[in-house]
This record gives structure tokens, C-alpha cells and sequence, in this order.
């Protein structure tokens, strides 16, 4: 699908990191840009920036979910590019026991709901309501009306200690790629995952200098951090190589997480 002046996209969590660099190089190529987040202030001059429109969103809600499909559509058309950047994670063992008391316990398991609800229920709805929205749309030349792009991460395949639930939520949206992929494939409609390594993203940007080099060093090659502009264009590759269908792909310098 050839992004160009016109096309309606939503970027998930495209206030900051990965989805703010796909929401700019989503606009540098034309294409008519809704971001849906939590941070409106960063959103708003993010969206004033690319010219798009920020909607505030809570991806683990429904109703704001559809508010924020109407309010995009009503400002940009029905959107045929959907990027899943929303998520969220924290760091908990599953059990563990005090080092000064012995106490014991266990990872809270709202804490855990959480994050499953972020990452993965929250993606999926989204992607079930644009999806739904997408088959409104006259296909495009070779049939196609729309793609999609999720947000996994390399802890789908080699999470660390403390990371049970970002993990799974992690390997939830790899698992479900090809089963949505085929339940739409009749239908026009891509679906493909990126599953990050190390970025410098907010998450990293407070860490101590110290720490983000010990980080970069353990990438074999290159020995850094990835860029998000890196996340953008292999997000914008998947949206234009029409071949690319049902694909789960590490971006990631070839590095394999150790246990912590």
C-alpha cells in the first residue's frame, strides 16, 4: 500500500518513542495522521507538528477507544493505517522472599492484569475496531484496503527476571498476528508485528549514562541502542511491501536478553 498525500493512519501511543517517530515519518510521506494517547500535552504539539489531530485515548477502554476512532475519522476519513505503539511495563519476580526479613510474596496479580490489558487487550481492541472500520473502505488496486502494525518486543521470546507479565503480554500480541492475519485476509487487510530490542525510547532517556552504555555494549552489532526512527521505517516498509502478511520480525542488533 503506497502511503501518500491523503491517507488517513492511527498511531497508538503516538505521543512519545517508537509511535511518535512513526506518527512523524507516517507524515513526512503524506499521510494524514490521528494520534491516539494519554499524554495530551506531548500529543497535541506531536499532532500540531506532523498536522494531524491528537486524540486522548485509553487503549484498555471501549468507549474511549471509539471516541477517539470518531473523533480521527470525523478529521481525516476512514483510516486504512493502523501502527499499535501503546504499552506499558513494570518488573516484578513472581515470588520472592525479603533479603533483610525472609518475608515473602508474590507478584500482585492486578499488577500483572495490568499490564496484559495495556499491551494486549488494548491492542487487540484497537485493532479489532479499525479493522472493522477498514471494511467499510472500497479496496484498493490488488484488493487491499488497509494494514496494520503491532508492537511486540524481543521479552516475547527472551523475557528477563521480573518481567512475567510484559513478557507475556509481549508473546500474546506475536501469537494472535497470524490468526488475525488470516481471519483477514479475505478481506484486503495486512497484519504484521515488530518486536524491539534495546531502544532509546523515554523509558531509557532518564536511565544514568553509566547504565544506558552498559545496555548498548551488550548488543553485539551495532553496539548501541536503536533509534526509533529505526522502528519507523521498518514500520513504514511493512505498511508498503504488499508481501509482508502474518510476519512476527526482531529489530534488535541481534541481541538475545540474558536472564537479568
Amino acid at each position: 500500500m503506497k502511503i501518500e498525500n491523503g491517507i488517513s493512519a492511527v498511531v497508538t501511543g503516538g505521543a512519545s518513542g517508537l509511535g511518535e517517530a512513526t506518527a512523524r515519518a507516517l507524515a513526512a510521506k503524506g499521510a494524514k495522521v490521528a494520534i491516539f494517547d494519554l499524554q495530551k500535552d506531548k500529543g497535541e504539539a506531536v499532532a500540531k507538528d506532523v498536522g494531524g489531530v491528537f486524540c486522548a485515548v485509553d487503549v484498555t477502554s471501549d468507549e474511549s477507544v471509539d471516541a477517539g476512532f470518531v473523533a480521527a475519522r470525523e478529521a481525516h476519513g476512514q483510516e486504512r493505517i493502523l501502527v499499535n505503539c501503546a504499552g506499558v511495563g513494570n518488573a516484578i519476580k513472581t515470588a520472592s522472599r525479603g533479603k533483610e526479613d525472609g518475608s515473602i510474596k508474590h507478584f500482585p496479580v492486578d499488577a500483572f492484569n495490568w499490564v496484559i490489558q495495556i499491551n494486549l487487550v488494548g491492542s487487540f481492541r484497537c485493532i479489532a475496531k479499525s479493522a472493522a472500520g477498514m471494511l467499510t473502505l472500497e479496496p484498493l488496486d490488488g484488493g487491499e484496503r488497509g494494514a496494520i502494525v503491532n508492537t511486540a518486543s524481543v521479552a516475547a521470546e527472551d523475557g528477563q527476571m521480573g518481567q512475567a507479565a510484559y513478557s507475556a503480554s509481549k508473546a500474546g500480541i506475536v501469537g494472535m498476528t497470524l490468526p488475525i492475519a488470516r481471519d483477514l485476509m479475505s478481506e484486503g487487510i495486512r497484519v504484521n508485528t515488530i518486536l524491539p530490542g534495546l531502544f532509546n525510547t523515554p523509558l531509557l532517556q532518564g536511565a544514568p549514562e553509566n547504565v544506558k552504555a552498559g545496555l548498548a555494549a551488550s548488543v553485539p552489532f551495532p553496539k548501541r541502542l536503536g533509534d526509533p526512527s529505526e522502528y519507523a521505517h521498518l514500520a513504514l516498509t511493512l505498511l508498503e511491501n504488499g508481501y509482508f502478511n502474518g510476519e512476527d520480525i526482531r529489530l534488535d542488533g541481534a541481541i538475545r536478553m540474558a536472564p537479568r
